[in-house]
């Protein structure tokens, strides 16, 4: 269960002829897609972003540069007089500034007490700062707002402080400890993880029924706090959930959400897909209506999702037994957006909000299924694992999204993998597939092929209905072909058969200078993992076995003489 407040931002001078469809093409138009609904006022309006990064994109691309009908919109973040804090941010800093005069600049003002780097795709650098009161917040806005530094002009806002962070721990924790004392619940509200972000997840381990009490205890403390502070009329409730569980949750032509939108008298949204990356593969659920109509909301979704999941986990587990030696426990590749399934009965679980980073989790069950890697993740290999080379082939307008923005989705796919990845030129101009060459040992392997699979499925390659099936091409000796294949192609059938992949060993190759050939195996992800690591397993077989040939014919050779 996560609640948060999203970066909620002001749009303001704008025509009265503004409607929220011009409002949400100008953002489309420069690639900064809303999250939700614009609300729309006679001269301003307010939008959403879910994160922080987002926010600041739309605000230094828009305000005091763009036009609508006429008059050039103010965007910055939406914070209420009465909700100004001590919390500040300073963007359109040179990046070659030193932090000590920076630290200098901030200190003329009053006390600072922490001054956290927000990470951006910009050229300048932006801060989140915090003093030690408003006062000496409010003088710092005044005289640093368009302050001049070279040829910089610092722009500068506030930004919303922990607004309900504060009532759900109360005074020396005593909420919080009575929270998770009468709902049996251990309670993690992530504040450090996500600095600076204004809205902070908050994950319940517990059993189902614990979740949900200690899920509708939270409503109830943030509505009370909403209500005595007037920040808020209402105060929706957010769930994490991995991406792959969501469509179930949906259903067919959305039978599933429509019910339960019905059933407990709420609104159901769901974040849409252009927000997800291979890095946050989670979809956010929004519910909207009473606390308790809320709390009945939650019940019916995380029972669909836990549903899902358990399923998934079955999958999981079939796999695992087809893949000797290939311990799925260290591979990561998982979503930790759905915790909440016990490790053993009687023990806890976890309700829908992962723990940051995404694809590592405390929670119990995870380091089951979707637990982060461990030593010995390889206990049938050698300390260092032999290294293999799989050429994927992807579609040729795949590659933008693989590569990424300046090159920083395959940069950081490799770095998670702990393998190469490379992708080859075109063959020709009219090319339409390109070749992934990805080197690395089994487990790199699974993990940067997961990744490339999911990637595809997310940016909408493939039909939603369709199976993510690509080719992928492994080498083996020449001396092992004839084993993959088999008698009368007796192996190569059982192995289509047994992993549901189609292998293929072109006949009439010409072996390399290594003396290898070409394997294909076509299918999706498990089908195409399971048939490399059986592939794999034979071409060892046939290795060992060839060697076990010359050690026994040394000695042989020597009696002879």
């Amino acid at each position: 269960m996560k609640r948060r407040r999203m970066n909620k931002l002001y749009i303001g001078n704008l025509s009265p002829a503004a409607t929220a469809d011009d409002l949400k093409q100008l953002f489309g138009e420069r690639k900064l897609p809303l999250a939700g609904q614009v609300l729309i006022k006679s001269g301003y309006a307010f939008v959403d972003y879910p994160d922080q990064n987002w926010a600041i994109r739309a605000i230094e691309t828009l305000s005091g540069k763009v036009e609508l009908h006429g008059k050039v919109m103010e965007v910055d973040y939406s914070v209420p007089k009465k909700l100004r804090s001590r919390k500040i941010q300073i963007r359109n800093i040179p990046p070659h500034l030193q932090w000590e005069v920076l630290d200098g600049l901030l200190a003329q003002y009053g006390t600072v007490e922490n001054v956290e780097q927000v990470n951006t795709d910009t050229e300048t650098a932006v801060v989140n700062v915090t003093y030690a009161s408003k006062e000496e917040a409010k003088v710092a806005i005044e005289k640093l707002s368009d302050h001049q530094f070279e040829n910089y002009s610092f722009k500068i806002s506030y930004i919303p402080d922990e607004e309900f962070v504060g009532a759900i721990i109360g005074k020396e924790g005593l909420t919080i400890k009575n929270l998770t004392k009468q709902t049996q619940s251990k309670v993690d509200i992530h504040r450090k993880e996500n600095a600076g972000a204004a809205e902070k997840p908050i994950t319940i381990h517990a059993t189902p029924e614990g979740c949900s009490e200690a899920c509708r205890m939270i409503l109830d403390i943030m509505q009370k706090e909403a209500d005595e502070t007037k920040s808020a009329e209402e105060i929706p409730l957010k769930i994490l959930a991995h991406n792959s569980l969501v469509g179930r949750l949906i259903g067919k032509e959305g039978r599933n959400l429509k019910k339960i939108e019905q059933d407990t008298g709420t609104k159901i949204t769901i974040s849409p897909l252009q927000d997800l990356t291979i890095y946050n593969p989670e979809r956010t659920i929004t519910v909207k209506g009473s606390t308790e109509a809320c709390s009945k909301a939650e019940v019916e979704i995380m029972k669909k999702l836990r549903e899902a999941y358990e399923n998934d986990v079955v999958a999981v587990n079939q796999q695992a037994n087809l893949i000797p030696g290939l311990n799925l426990n260290a591979l990561g590749i998982f979503s930790t957006g759905l915790s909440m399934l016990p490790s053993n009965p009687g023990a806890r679980g976890a309700s829908a909000a992962a723990p940051y980073p995404p694809f590592a989790s405390s929670s119990a069950y995870l380091s089951g299924l979707y637990g982060t890697p461990t030593a010995g993740a390889f206990p049938h290999q050698h300390p260092l694992p032999e290294q293999e080379v799989v050429n994927l082939f992807i579609p040729t307008q795949a590659v933008g999204a693989i590569i990424g923005k300046k090159g920083q989705h395959i940069k950081q796919l490799a770095r998670f993998a702990g393998a190469s990845i490379k992708i080859a030129p075109a063959e020709g101009p009219d090319a339409s597939e390109r070749m992934v060459i990805i080197t690395g040992p089994p487990e790199a392997q699974f993990k940067a092929q997961g990744r490339i699979f999911g990637k595809l499925k997310e940016e909408n390659f493939f039909n939603p209905k369709e199976e993510v099936k690509l080719e992928a091409h492994i080498k083996v000796p020449s001396f092992a072909a004839g084993r993959v294949i088999g008698k009368g192609g007796k192996t190569v059938n059982e192995l289509q058969n047994l992993t549901s992949a189609e292998v293929i060993v072109p006949r009439d190759q010409t072996p390399d200078e290594n003396e290898e050939v070409i394997v294909k195996i076509i299918g999706h992800f498990f089908a195409s993992q399971t048939a490399q690591r059986k592939i794999r397993e034979i071409v060892q077989q046939v290795k060992q076995q060839e060697h076990k040939h010359v050690a026994q014919g040394a000695p042989a050779s020597q009696q002879s003489k």
